[in-house]
Formats: structure tokens, C-alpha cells, sequence
């Protein structure tokens, strides 16, 4: 599949109908995800037969159109009831459902048990309505232990000297324009645009195996 054809696909998924500000529950694009799908599939962390952990997952943007890339099985962690509706709606539209996994759990509060995963994607809360919100997502990549990939706020400072005080491998490798719409009551304008940044984060274990750069 091609990054047009998986944007288009992407862009025709159920939408949540009523977004929870205080879950930040900001609507992933469907060019948007296309090309950072694509990108995490480039670096090969995304590939044939992987299993994907899409961290706050929503709508299920990710984890699905992870599956149209090769993975075999997507887990899709979400807190919020109406939105693992939706991810399991999507699934089922596209003809994934046996290849999906929807965990409702709230990050942070609740024990997630996810098994063996190879890679997880996340576009956590940036913490714009509560600060730190990202915090619980950031400690769960942790202790998953496995290359992560993850959306943040451009202005984001914490990532690198968080993870990397921990030993891991962090690398800040691109930028992009993130769409808001006008859907909650604090928004005056149609439609907006902020800056999103895009990490990948390589736990201790796997430093040895990365090819020398120098």
C-alpha cells in the first residue's frame, strides 16, 4: 500500500462523536498517521508479522493502519468507553477484528498486561488542559521496554532528557503540522494547526543492535 492510499483509508474511519477535553481527545489525521506510519516502517520498526501497542489509541488510527502495513496483530489501548466503541467499529469496517485486541484500561491508574509486543505508537495527551498528563504514557513505555515511537508537542522539552537519564536511545526525527478543529468550547476559531514532533525511543537492551552511525 502506498502512503496516498493508506491516508485515504485512514481518512474514511469512524470519527468519536463526542470528544472528552479533559482526555485531550484531539482527532490523529488520516494524512497525518499515513506518513508516520510510514516512517516508522522505514526505520523497521514497523514490519511483517509485528505486534503493535497503539498507546492511547482512540479511534484506532494507528494500530489499524499498522495492520495495513504488514503487522499481524494491533493492541489498542484506550481509557474511554465510547472510544474503544468506535476502534472496534473501525476494525470491524475494515475486515481486522481478528487481528485487533481492545484493552480498556486508564494509563496510569489500571495495570496493563500487554504479553510480548515489538513496538508501541503513541500520541499521548500533550498535557495542554492538565500538565503531566503524558506522564503515565511516558512511565508505561518504560517499562514495555520495546522501541516506542511517539507525537508530541513541537515545544516539548522533557522527552530526550527523560529517556535518556534512563539509557535510552533518542532520536527527534521529524515535524508536521497537527490539525485542530473547532470542537470543544475553548476553541474561537473553524479549524487551527499547532506543531506535532516525532521521537523514537530504543530501550538499554537493544543500544548493541543499532548500526554505527558515526
Amino acid at each position: 500500500m502506498r502512503v496516498k492510499g493508506l491516508a485515504m483509508m485512514l481518512s474514511g474511519l469512524e470519527q468519536i462523536s463526542s470528544p472528552s477535553v479533559e482526555l485531550e481527545q484531539y482527532a490523529t489525521g488520516g494524512d497525518l498517521a499515513s506518513r508516520w506510519l510510514f516512517d516508522i516502517s522505514a526505520f523497521g520498526d514497523l514490519f511483517d508479522g509485528c505486534t503493535v501497542v497503539d498507546l492511547g489509541a482512540g479511534n484506532g488510527i494507528l494500530g489499524l493502519g499498522s495492520l495495513s502495513l504488514g503487522a499481524s496483530r494491533a493492541i489498542l489501548v484506550e481509557a474511554d468507553e465510547m472510544a474503544c466503541d468506535v476502534a472496534k467499529s473501525n476494525s470491524m469496517s475494515l475486515g481486522l477484528e481478528d487481528s485487533v485486541d481492545i484493552i480498556r484500561v486508564t494509563i496510569g491508574s489500571d495495570k496493563v498486561d500487554l504479553g510480548s509486543a515489538d513496538v508501541v505508537i503513541s500520541n499521548p495527551p500533550w498535557g495542554r488542559q492538565s500538565p503531566r498528563a503524558d506522564r503515565p504514557f511516558i512511565e508505561e513505555i518504560l517499562s514495555f521496554g520495546v522501541t516506542a515511537h511517539i507525537m508530541h508537542s513541537s515545544e516539548a522539552s522533557h522527552i530526550e532528557p527523560y529517556f535518556h537519564e534512563r539509557g535510552w536511545v533518542v532520536d527527534r526525527y521529524g515535524e508536521a503540522d497537527f490539525a485542530i478543529p473547532a470542537m470543544y468550547p475553548h476553541h474561537d476559531k473553524k479549524r487551527g494547526k499547532t506543531r506535532a514532533a516525532f521521537w523514537r525511543l530504543i530501550p538499554p537492551e537493544r543500544r548493541e543492535t543499532l548500526p554505527d552511525r558515526s
